[in-house]
Formats: structure tokens, C-alpha cells, sequence
């Protein structure tokens, strides 16, 4: 799969299911010059140790995420940085969406929300997601046309 040409196409960036190629998105991605960031949510069980894990393994402005809305805005703030985008790499989000799986649908939603704002400014947030069956969070797979 030619991930640097779909991931080219910043109209069509939001969030997805991790590929298991995900070190080609990744080399892909510095290719194409977008910011590349990673997270493992191994362990996380929860809204607060998601935004704690968050806030350390992210490049997010110094006020940080301390709820929903104040990670939307730091998202915001940090993406809005990087004129080139974002591919940012969750990793083991199992454990959270096993654990407090309305937080993971809502931090899908804000993530999301994000995509939304930063298509608008004309900057590509794309967000995969490792660790929980692309169906039951309705994760469309990079590359597969949507039925």
C-alpha cells in the first residue's frame, strides 16, 4: 500500500484503524514532512490517566488537558503548530476501552472533533488506533473504500 500518496490527501484525514504496517504510516508520514507523535495507552483505565498520559507523551502547550474541552484546545493549539500536520500513533487502547469504554468513545469524539477543526484550517490530524476491533468503535481502515 502507497501510504505516503493516501496519506497526501489531507481532505481525507480523521481517525482510523492502526495498520499493521504502521512503521511504513510512520516513515510515510516524516516523508511527507507531518509531525509524528505516539502514545501507548497500556495500562490506561481511565479519563484521568488518559489525559495524564496525554499531556506527557504529547508536545501539548503548557496548560495541558485537564478535561475533554481543555484537550480539544491543546490539540487544537498543538496541531495548528505543525503547518505540515499530525499523525499521531495510539497504541495498546485496548485497556481503555475495555476498562471505561464510554471515555474511549469520547476521547474518539474529540479526536475527531479535532480532524473536523483542523480540515478546516486546512491541516491534516490523522489518528490511528491499535488495540480494539475496528468495528466495535466503527474505526474505518486507511485505504478500504467505505461500504
Amino acid at each position: 500500500m502507497d501510504y505516503e500518496q493516501l496519506l497526501s490527501n489531507a481532505g481525507e484525514a480523521g481517525i482510523f484503524a492502526s495498520p499493521a504496517e504502521v512503521a511504513l504510516v510512520a516513515e510515510a508520514s516524516q516523508r511527507l514532512g507531518l509531525a509524528v507523535w505516539r502514545s501507548s495507552l497500556q495500562g490506561i483505565d481511565s479519563k484521568a490517566a488518559l489525559l495524564e498520559r496525554l499531556n506527557g507523551d504529547l508536545p501539548l502547550p503548557e496548560y495541558g488537558a485537564s478535561n475533554w474541552d481543555a484537550l480539544d484546545e491543546a490539540l487544537n493549539d498543538a496541531v495548528w503548530e505543525q503547518s505540515a500536520g499530525v499523525v499521531l500513533l495510539l497504541t495498546h487502547c485496548g485497556d481503555l476501552a475495555q476498562a471505561a469504554p464510554e471515555d474511549f468513545e469520547t476521547a474518539l469524539d474529540v479526536f475527531d472533533a479535532v480532524a473536523e477543526s483542523c480540515y478546516d484550517e486546512d491541516i491534516p490530524f490523522w489518528v490511528f488506533i491499535e488495540g480494539v476491533d475496528p468495528s466495535q468503535f466503527d474505526l474505518p481502515v486507511l485505504g478500504e473504500e467505505d461500504d
